[in-house]
């Protein structure tokens, strides 16, 4: 194969799977002699990736499917180097039939209702098919003790993944997002123990009946016991509910009644356990917070989790679990923002307290989910009722007057969370909060906005003054965040914090540029990020991984950056139209490293792709099933040469 994976070259390498799958050595490498493996004689000392050239109409093949075009450098302690041609393995395509493990096939990304039938397209009479995604999200890869599973020929590993959407009907008018419950899938895949390359041997779709089924799962984390950590992205609105057409149609599609569905069981943490046949359980934690979860990351204590919260008026939460390994109990805390916050790097940080909304367990909200309705919590209108028993708060890009029921401040901070966080006086004026990661060794997490607007944004009617997040202009391009990470910190009220993984402040770490329209559409600087959404720290690289959803690239990118040089480089292109997802880096995995990602709704043309629109359709359509597909896999390397040992 010329596309494959490097030859393990001794002890101490380990292998890097970028985007899907790279196995690269770069923590040391050793020579071979006669099947004896001898101590390595020269270690990994640092990592880089050269900068691909934006894809544009010169070949626009290239800006219709997954162009990679960098090279991984590996910089060795006796001054010499390797170097390895990067390249995407896909695993499968959504709408694949891929194997069951139990001799027949399934379908890659389908989707089950609640008692696990297939939900059926039928928009095109005579055409009906089982409904199946086009954005595969949040991807895991993790081995589990004793794994067994029929057709494994090396080591067993297990990826999880999620699917967040589909994006529309195969009578390509009906709008599908969020009328669908989200399936989510186990991966086996059978490691070659000599190469480090992965091939799919089965695909297990998750029942998600016992909590409820699953709503807009987008990001995920490998927690660090190994378990995946989902989320439910934009809860649902309890208060609109009963009327909302989306929320209805997922209702539906779940139970077979529009009525059926209770919105406060979504927006929620799904954990997924995978077993040792390549199977898995699902549970849900309603403790930490009824938020628009992107992600979570949980910090090395295995107790404190900072999340993403990807919705206009956002706010930085983190949760602390009462025991390691363990987030069915613990104290949700939201930030406030002090003065000086701004999107220049070369300022200084931005100070942040925490204000505790509550401590609960799962089972005792899950209790409340069952049995409250909206209005047993808190009264809100849309318009002002000149009450001075109302608070007038922004909160999920709309502004209302809200008042609490009295007694219902454990319900309102884990069911209403957003309204009750911006009730509190937390700092409810982020826009799109979305991926977060920690680089451990530094003590930093790295958050993105996606875009900087909006809520953000002096004046603007939906920043509320004195909530310290007030920038003088919008950026639409987005930035990532920094955040320092200390232990000794009290909350609002002086209560201690029993984490020494709180954010201690937050500063601007990279940020996009905004432009007037380029020859192909850009709206953004093509050499700079753009929206970012999804990021992953790699401790042994040193680099921080960032996936783009950007409606401002015409194609969107996967970056890495280099925290110690300080270096950008674009490593990959997702097919114009589409969104770079499923971003995972993995540092070991027997011997071997591994980032994965996967990309969404390849052909989904905005504005900024009248350019190219007319010569690209045809071309994504014939690569991704007429723009239903999306392709779930790996980054794999190809060696200028396959020996490592270095003397």
């Amino acid at each position: 194969m010329s596309r494959r994976s490097l030859l393990r070259g001794g002890v101490g390498t380990f292998g890097a799977s970028l985007l899907g799958g790279l196995a690269l050595p770069v923590a040391g490498c050793g020579g071979d002699s006669g099947g004896k493996v001898n101590a390595p004689d020269a270690l990994m000392r640092s990592v880089s990736f050269s900068s691909m050239a934006a894809p544009n109409l010169t070949l626009p093949a290239d800006m219709a499917t997954t162009k990679v075009g960098s090279t991984m450098t590996v910089n060795f302690t006796n001054n010499t180097k390797q170097d390895f041609k990067l390249a995407y393995q896909p695993f499968f395509m959504t709408g694949d039939r891929v194997p069951d493990g139990a001799g027949g096939t399934t379908l890659a990304g389908g989707y089950y209702d609640i008692y696990g039938q297939a939900i059926i397209d039928s928009t095109v009479v005579g055409k009906e098919r089982q409904y199946f995604s086009d954005s595969p999200d949040g991807t895991t890869l993790l081995t589990v003790p004793g794994a067994k599973v029929s057709g494994v020929k090396g080591n067993t590993v297990f990826a999880v993944v999620q699917f967040e959407y589909t994006s529309m009907a195969q009578d390509g008018t009906t709008g599908m997002y969020g009328k669908l419950p989200s399936p989510i899938a186990v991966l086996t895949l059978d490691q070659n123990p000599t190469t480090g390359k992965l091939t799919l041997v089965k695909y297990h779709n998750v029942d998600t009946s016992a909590v409820h089924g699953l709503w807009i799962t987008c990001g995920a984390s490998l927690s660090p016991w190994g378990t995946h950590l989902s989320s439910e992205e934009y809860e649902p609105n309890a208060f609109t509910a009963a009327s909302d057409a989306q929320f209805k149609a997922f209702s539906q599609n779940l139970y077979g009644s529009e009525s059926q569905a209770n919105p406060y069981h979504y927006g929620h943490i799904p954990e997924v356990t995978v077993n040792v046949d390549g199977t898995a359980s699902v549970k849900k934690h309603y403790c930490l917070g009824r938020i628009s979860h992107e992600l979570v990351q949980v910090m090395p204590d295995m107790r404190t989790v900072l999340m993403g919260d990807d919705a206009t008026n956002s706010g930085l939460f983190v949760f602390v679990a009462d025991t390691e390994k363990d987030l069915s109990a613990g104290t949700l805390y939201v930030a406030k923002v002090g003065s000086g916050f701004s999107l220049d790097p070369k300022a200084a940080p931005a100070a942040l307290t925490w204000v505790k909304l509550g401590k609960a367990t799962s089972a005792e909200i899950h209790r409340l989910a069952n049995t409250l309705q909206p209005t047993d919590i808190m009264d809100v209108k849309t318009a002002d009722p000149l009450d001075a028993g109302y608070t007038k708060v922004n909160a999920n890009g709309k502004t209302e007057w809200i008042k609490l029921v009295p007694g219902m401040e454990k319900a309102a901070a884990f069911l209403e969370t957003h309204r009750y966080a911006a009730l509190v006086g937390a700092s409810m004026g982020f826009s799109k909060m979305e991926g977060t990661t920690v680089n451990i060794k530094d003590k930093v997490a790295y958050s993105a906005l996606q875009n900087c607007v909006a809520s953000m944004v002096t004046g603007n009617k939906y920043n509320t003054p004195g909530n310290g997040v007030s920038i003088p202009t919008a950026l639409n391009a987005g930035a990532v965040m920094a955040l320092n990470l200390q232990g000794g910190l009290s909350d609002t009220l002086g209560t201690a914090i029993n984490s020494v993984w709180m954010p201690k402040d937050i500063k601007a770490l990279l940020t996009g540029q905004d432009m007037v329209a380029d020859a192909l559409g850009n709206t953004a600087n093509p050499e700079k990020i753009a929206n970012p959404d999804n990021l992953k720290f790699s401790e042994k690289m040193r680099t921080l991984f960032i996936g783009e959803d950007s409606s401002q690239h015409v194609n969107n990118f996967l970056w890495s950056y280099n925290i110690d040089t300080q270096v950008l480089s674009r490593i990959m292109s997702i097919p114009a139209g589409g969104e770079s997802t499923g971003l995972h880096a993995v540092d070991e995995i027997n011997g071997w490293t591994y980032i994965m990602s996967n990309f969404q709704h390849a052909g989904d043309w905005g504005g900024i792709h009248s350019i190219v629109k007319t010569t690209l359709d045809p071309l994504i359509k014939a690569n991704y099933k007429d723009k239903a597909g999306a392709a779930v896999g790996y980054l794999t390397a190809d060696p200028v040469q396959t020996r490592l040992t270095k003397g």
